[in-house]
């Protein structure tokens, strides 16, 4: 029996990296884009989300927040090279993209098809250099989670699209804002740049990391009927298969997360899916607004400190940056390894949970192995030059002594 969903969203994350020194120069091209503005917080109309994030977290990630409407007056009345110039020095930026109406597409199947919306795009930028441009749809005029399966496949791929998809994998945009995928492709590339800095730090550049919601009608999960019965949808679902996929999964390759009774997350190295039942009211109310808000960001916060550590193990092999890179890892560890990112129960578990399955652990402690070996080496280095410097000052004292006795004795 085909499941039935109650409602749906997935976001579509793209990570990418700016070099440092082209930071600024970024946020001054995103703050004359017409079509994009600053994301403000507001601590009255945000209340969940400044209250889950501890202080030290809160504030590296959303600036926003310190921004009140005389502050928000003030930097708007400044010209852009200045606003660019004070938005530069801030931990983390988040424009968000506006147009007059949400964009509409289908995705095509045998002159059938499945017709979605993109919702919001933002674009969350770190000064680092580490951005995340992260798209918002959900699939209309459809209760069909088969439909949800194959729409996630396919716009995952979208920047593919022409070039390895076939025609059963077309997307098409009915909007005045594109006149079609390719532009819609070509707008992601003018926001994300070259791919020079996402290569060399091994990011995929052509399939977007997948963050989806879906609540499934409670005639299939519900006190009579257990997860179980329904696992290998999820199992499809949290590996972002198509519903016509035919591997045998067990879903052992899934970390699995809950602290709900009707609703299930699974994490992945692809992204992180939720299912839920209707038969709860709160997955349909206040879960999906939680999971799109502070639970979205400590999935992007783990994401940034995944992308940051390999940036610094990749500085780490430059001899010319070694000093600096050393700084940098020293203060990313006291700013934000060490910091603990809520005090939520739940917020907590998931944290780690991201951690384990993105290997971010793993990769600190590599990074920190290669760091205390080059510590190492350089207090060698500075000892052995230390050690040089006194025996050639012993030596000069010798030899001015000697000297000075050959002068008093003739």
């Amino acid at each position: 029996m085909e499941l039935k969903t109650n409602y749906q969203y997935s976001y579509f994350i793209h990570p990418f990296v700016i070099k440092e020194s082209k930071y600024q120069k970024f946020l001054l091209k995103m703050l004359k884009d017409k079509n994009s503005s600053l994301k403000i917080f507001n601590k009255e109309k945000d209340l969940k989300l400044y209250q889950y994030f501890l202080p030290n977290i809160r504030k590296f990630l959303f600036s926003g927040f310190s921004y009140t409407n005389d502050k928000l007056k003030s930097l708007e009345q400044l010209p852009m090279d200045t606003r660019a110039a004070m938005l530069a020095k801030n931990s983390c930026t988040i424009f968000e993209c506006n147009w007059e109406k949400d964009i509409q597409g289908k995705t095509e199947n045998n002159h059938e098809g499945i017709f979605f919306k993109i919702h919001k795009i933002d674009v969350i930028c770190f000064k680092t250099g580490i951005c995340f441009l992260c798209i918002k749809t959900n699939v209309e005029d459809s209760k069909t989670f088969s439909d949800i399966l194959n729409f996630n496949y396919k716009f995952r791929d979208i920047k593919q699209e022409g070039k390895y998809l076939n025609n059963y994998d077309n997307i098409h945009l009915q909007t005045d804002s594109f006149e079609n995928m390719s532009k819609f492709t070509d707008f992601i590339k003018r926001i994300t740049g070259s791919d020079i800095q996402n290569i060399k730090l091994d990011i995929d550049t052509e399939r977007f990391l997948t963050y989806s919601y879906v609540c499934i009608d409670q005639e299939q999960w519900n006190i009579n009927k257990n997860f179980d019965e329904i696992k290998h949808y999820f199992v499809k679902y949290a590996n972002i298969l198509p519903a016509d996929n035919m591997a045998n999964l067990t879903g052992d390759e899934i970390r699995t997360f809950s602290k709900w009774k009707y609703a299930q997350m699974g994490i992945t190295k692809q992204g992180i899916t939720l299912m839920a039942s209707s038969i709860d009211m709160n997955n349909y109310t206040i879960l999906p607004e939680e999971y799109e808000g502070y639970y979205f960001y400590t999935y992007i916060i783990n994401l940034y400190k995944k992308i940051y550590l390999k940036k610094l193990g990749n500085e780490f092999k430059s001899a010319l940056k070694i000093d600096k890179t050393r700084k940098k890892f020293i203060d990313f560890t006291k700013k934000l390894w060490i910091e603990e990112v809520t005090e939520d129960e739940t917020g907590t578990k998931l944290n780690h949970e991201i951690r384990e399955t993105l290997e971010i652990e793993k990769l600190y402690y590599n990074i920190k192995s290669e760091y205390d070996i080059l510590y190492k080496s350089l207090n060698i280095e500075n000892n052995r030059k230390i050690m040089y410097a006194i025996v050639v000052i012993i030596l000069v004292s010798l030899i001015f002594n000697i000297l000075n006795y050959i002068q008093l004795i003739t």
